[in-house]
C-alpha cells in the first residue's frame, strides 16, 4: 500500500492510492458506536479492521488507475439524528469530486461504516455499495438506491447487526429501483475474524465487479441480485472458486 495522502488537513478524505489520472475510486468506511462523541482515530479497531480490506482490494483492482481512499470520521458515534458518519462520508466524495473529478465510486463500509456507505449511495458519482455485516435498523432510507447496485455480505453468526435486518433492506432497495442482493457467510461473525479470507477475497471481488461492466458480475454475484433469499457463502473446496482473481480490466467508466 502506498503512503497516504491527505488532499485537505483535517478533511474527511483519507487518500490510500492516488494515481495520476484515475478512472474510478473506491471509499472504505469503518464501523463504529451508536452513540460516541469521541475523536475517531485511524489506530482504533475498528479501523483497523479494514486494513486487509485494503491490501485485497489493492489487489483485485491491480491496475494504477483506480484511486483508493478511507472516509475519515469526526466522531466515533453515529449519534442519532446527527448521522455523524454519514455527513463525513459526503464530505469525504465531495473532497473527492476535487480531487479526482466526476470519476465513478464504489464505497464499501463495514457495520456502522455499512449503514453510512448506503446512506451516502445517493451522490451522483457512487456506482454501487458493498456492505459487510452492514446496520440496517427498519426505517432506514432506500429511494435514493435507484439505478445503483448494493451488495451486502452478512455472517450468519452476527450477534452485532442482524443479517434479518439486512434481508429486509435489500428488499425494499429492489423495491426502490435498486440492483440489491445480499450473501450470508456461513459461520462468519461481525467482527469477520471467523474466515477472514473469505470476508476479504469476496469483498475485494464484489467491489472489483462493481467497477466494471454490469454484465460481467461473477456467477455469485449474480446469484445473490436474483435470489428471493440470500445465497449462502461457502468455504472454498477446490482451486476453482467464483471468487477466483480475474485478469485486471478496465473499469467501465
Amino acid at each position: 500500500m502506498g503512503a497516504e495522502h491527505d488532499p485537505q488537513a483535517g478533511g474527511a478524505l483519507r487518500l490510500r492510492r492516488r494515481p495520476p489520472r484515475p478512472r474510478a475510486a473506491v471509499l472504505v468506511l469503518h464501523g463504529g458506536r451508536e452513540e460516541s462523541r469521541a475523536a475517531a482515530r485511524p489506530w482504533q479497531l475498528a479501523a483497523l479492521r479494514m486494513h486487509p480490506f485494503l491490501r485485497a482490494l489493492e489487489a483485485a483492482t491491480g491496475r494504477d488507475d483506480v484511486l483508493m481512499g478511507q472516509v475519515r470520521y469526526r466522531h466515533r458515534g453515529w449519534n442519532g439524528a446527527a448521522e455523524d458518519p454519514l455527513q463525513d462520508a459526503r464530505r469525504a466524495l465531495a473532497e473527492l469530486r476535487g480531487t479526482a473529478g466526476d470519476v465513478p465510486v464504489v464505497l464499501l463500509g463495514h457495520s456502522m461504516g455499512g449503514r453510512a456507505a448506503l446512506g451516502a449511495a445517493g451522490a451522483p458519482q457512487v456506482r454501487g455499495v458493498v456492505a459487510l455485516a452492514p446496520w440496517c435498523p427498519p426505517g432506514e432510507p432506500v429511494a435514493h438506491l435507484r439505478d445503483r447496485r448494493v451488495l451486502v455480505l452478512h455472517g450468519s453468526r452476527d450477534r452485532v447487526t442482524d443479517p434479518r435486518e439486512s434481508a429486509a433492506y435489500v428488499s425494499l432497495a429492489r423495491a426502490a429501483g435498486a440492483r440489491a442482493g445480499m450473501l450470508l457467510v456461513a459461520g462468519g461473525d461481525h467482527a469477520m475474524l471467523r474466515h477472514h479470507r473469505r470476508w476479504h477475497r469476496a469483498a475485494a471481488a464484489a467491489v472489483a465487479d462493481l467497477l466494471g461492466p454490469q454484465a460481467t458480475s461473477r456467477e455469485v454475484f449474480a446469484r445473490a441480485f436474483a435470489a428471493a433469499e440470500p445465497p449462502v457463502l461457502l468455504p472454498v473446496r477446490s482451486a476453482a472458486s467464483d471468487l477466483a482473481p480475474r485478469p485486471a480490466r478496465e473499469p467501465g467508466c
